[in-house]
């Protein structure tokens, strides 16, 4: 197992694992529930970064610290102290928090404790979630005076409209079980000790596959389920010839020597998340 901390995130806001080819993310705010806050967000990005520039990471893995939030959502205390900034005085420069979530890396979300408005957004954006029994998930902006913006918009498409009417029309927080009913999340287990030997296990399946293919699987239903199915099958033809055939004619020989396939080095975007040169 490899550490780096502060030397890559360059705060301590974020831990940052490698450990047998799956970068662990922990969100290291817990005194504030893992809010959002500007800091935690960029440090967040160059860790995701890092970590999709890195050829040897196949899986990532996303937590929060301290076992009573996975992250609490947007920082409002900071939102807060913007408000009252003294006239003329310049705002600090706001990131995008999510956009770096644009990898073809699989996330995995393991959710102990609450992860509610920005927190579960950030989950939502993972490609799995999985959660403690003590869990609880939501969007509360509604409570504030405002509303969830990709939450909004993606979480009608996740799970029934009614019960995202439900979760976003009270701004009550639901439970880890009755997530896991309506399909918000993968899997519920007891304790943290439990969802991360599970979000473990789920990573080391995934790195079973081959990494061209899991990360052509995670375009076409990212994109897929939002367009017309005959775009969708267009865009399966496209990936497939994209990905070559050494990877297929790798998984057939494999298979007929009862053998572990050798998959072909997984293919770096470039120097920046979100750009594919």
């Amino acid at each position: 197992m490899t550490t780096a901390g502060f030397d890559i995130t360059k705060s301590e806001t974020i831990i940052y694992e490698k450990r047998d080819r799956v970068a662990w993310i922990t969100l290291n705010r817990a005194e504030r529930m893992n809010a959002l806050g500007r800091e935690l967000s960029q440090a967040k990005s160059r860790a995701l970064r890092d970590a999709t520039n890195d050829g040897d990471i196949l899986v990532v893995v996303i937590t929060g610290a301290g076992g009573r939030a996975f992250s609490a959502g947007a920082d409002l205390r900071e939102r807060a102290e913007s408000i009252d900034r003294a006239p003329g005085e310049a705002a600090p420069p706001r990131e995008e928090p999510f956009g770096e979530l644009d990898t073809p890396l699989p996330l995995i979300a393991a959710i102990d404790g609450y992860a509610l408005g920005g927190g579960l957004e950030l989950g939502l954006r993972c490609d799995i979630r999985i959660a403690t029994e003590a869990s609880r998930l939501g969007l509360p902006e509604v409570r504030r005076g405002s509303l969830a913006a990709y939450g909004c918009i993606m979480l009608n498409r996740m799970i029934p409209v009614g019960e995202s009417k439900l979760i976003q029309l009270t701004g009550a927080p639901v439970s880890a079980r009755r997530a896991y009913e309506i399909g918000l999340i993968q899997a519920v287990v007891p304790n943290r000790e439990a969802l991360m030997a599970e979000a473990e296990r789920i990573a080391n399946e995934i790195k079973l596959s081959a990494p061209s293919s899991v990360a052509a699987v995670k375009r076409i239903c990212d994109i897929g389920r939002n367009v017309p199915p005959e775009y969708a099958e267009a865009l399966a033809n496209l990936e497939s010839r994209a990905s070559g055939r050494e990877d297929y004619n790798e998984g057939a020989k494999a298979f007929a020597e009862k053998r572990t396939p050798n998959w072909a080095p997984r293919k770096v975007w470039g120097s920046k998340v979100g750009s594919r040169g």
